[in-house]
């Protein structure tokens, strides 16, 4: 269970990589991401960002492209933070949202059979 601590740093971290994404990307992929959450590790070193997006492109190739991005990301966030040191930063795409909807259009189906 994370502390105190871990989890304003978290929702912080969350809030400011979205700004960032959204005002300072230049790629236009990077603007179609949305972060859904981040949890980082107890001593503060590495975090995982959780996030989805609208565009077309497979999960793998996403992940790929935002984490290529994660320096600039990392530097921006270092910025804007007051951290004593910016967490390495990992994204991973967040598949709970799709999930939620195959159950439900599974639950959907079951209704009206």
């Amino acid at each position: 269970m994370p502390s105190k601590k871990q989890a304003k740093i978290s929702s912080d971290m969350a809030r400011v990589i979205s700004e960032i994404l959204f005002s300072e990307a230049k790629d236009e992929l990077l603007k179609t991401i949305t972060i859904t959450g981040c949890r980082v590790s107890r001593d503060l070193s590495y975090a995982k960002v959780y996030f989805t997006s609208l565009s077309n492109l497979d999960h793998k190739t996403l992940e790929r492209e935002v984490n290529e991005a994660s320096s600039f990301i990392r530097g921006e966030l270092s910025e804007r933070m007051d951290l004593r040191h910016t967490p390495i930063l990992e994204f991973v795409y967040d598949e709970s949202i799709e999930y939620a909807n195959k159950i439900e259009n599974i639950i959907k189906e079951m209704k009206e059979k």
